[in-house]
């Protein structure tokens, strides 16, 4: 997002939209980090890299708690994840100690698609499992906007 100049004032303007990812990248993908998850069960995963910074990502919202960056097989013209820097390694493994870091990540994600200029609205989705289509065993937010979703999803 940037200003841009109008007259007298300042309208928000938003980024140039990505092109999306077709569904067999996505599945390429969803693949390599099972097989890698399969020879290193004790390494973290790709996301605990993006938080160490041991692999670049488009960080677009980082404190304490979290990070915000946007994905790299996006499904929708804005596509981004909140990750905690905690490593829970799915929704139904989250205890009720957890709660405040959950909502936490909720609120990052409300402020992130604003500050993304989704105002016509967005899709919010945690996958949890294999039967859930998790490909990352640490929890992660997905924020999906730019275009109208359909229903139901996949």
């Amino acid at each position: 997002m940037y200003l841009q100049s109008l007259g007298a004032g300042l309208r928000r303007v938003c980024r140039a939209q990505r092109p999306l990812c077709t569904k067999e990248v996505e599945v390429r993908l969803a693949e390599e980090e099972a097989a890698s998850r399969k020879c290193a069960s004790t390494a973290g995963t790709i996301f605990s890299r993006v938080i160490d910074r041991s692999l670049p990502a488009d960080i677009i919202h980082e404190d304490d708690k979290c990070l915000a960056f946007r994905d790299v097989s996006p499904q929708a013209p804005v596509h981004f994840l909140v990750i905690p820097r905690l490593p829970i390694p799915r929704m139904s493994e989250a205890t009720d100690d957890d709660a405040q870091l959950l909502g936490h990540l909720l609120v990052v994600a409300k402020n992130v698609a604003k500050q993304e200029c989704l105002d016509e609205g967005y899709r919010v989705v945690i996958n949890d499992g294999k039967h859930g289509a998790q490909s990352v065993y640490h929890l992660h937010v997905h924020v999906l906007g730019g275009r109208q979703m359909t229903w139901p999803p996949g």
